[in-house]
């Protein structure tokens, strides 16, 4: 997940800004995309139009923000992972316009590699959403979310299963793509 410093491989079409000088190879930042200084961003990443990436923020490689993603202070991404369109993450769990808490107020979020959030997903700050998790389109993720597991719903809710490839699992566990999963007292695992 760490970056290398901004090199000429980075692109940043000219009505973007980035501001940032912590930036891997490969990554393209989009028309009226803004990227703070301060934030980190692995390489071969996709920051579409009108994303914001506050300073502090720390995207892996491999990641890919959509149009109008908010991503603030406080809030890792790992690698891999995929944010819809106008999904908001929060770094601040009771905000009152009269009361500044500042960073050491703020509650962290993790996404974990391979993660799916889906178009306009909120998700609230101090939660951690596991690896290859899914996290539909709309939904409001208040808490942790399980590595694999397949959420929805306002509060987001569990409905199931996902494989690594995305498809939502069955009963048996078994994946079109031909990976077998289990049950065990984690979530899921490969059989």
């Amino acid at each position: 997940m760490a970056a290398n410093l901004s090199g000429p491989s980075v692109f940043v079409h000219p009505q973007g800004l980035c501001e940032s000088d912590s930036v891997g190879s490969g990554t393209r930042i989009w028309a009226f995309a803004h990227v703070l200084p301060g934030a980190v961003i692995g390489s071969d990443c996709n920051i579409c139009d009108h994303a914001f990436v506050e300073g502090g923020a720390v995207i892996g490689s491999g990641v890919t923000i959509k149009n109008a993603v908010l991503v603030w202070n406080k809030v890792t991404i790992e690698d891999d992972v995929f944010v819809g369109p106008n999904a908001i993450f929060t770094n601040d769990l009771r905000p009152r316009a009269a009361i500044k808490r500042g960073p050491e107020g703020w509650l962290p979020t993790l996404v974990r590699r391979g993660a799916t959030i889906g178009a306009n997903a909120t998700v609230v700050c101090g939660v951690t959403i596991g690896a290859y998790a899914f996290v539909a389109a709309g939904a409001v993720v208040a808490r942790d979310v399980a590595p694999h597991a397949l959420v929805a719903g306002n509060p987001a809710r569990f409905l199931g299963w996902v494989c690594t490839c995305g498809e939502r699992l069955g009963e048996t566990l078994a994946c079109l793509c031909g990976q077998s999963w289990r049950l065990t007292g984690e979530g899921l695992s490969a059989a």
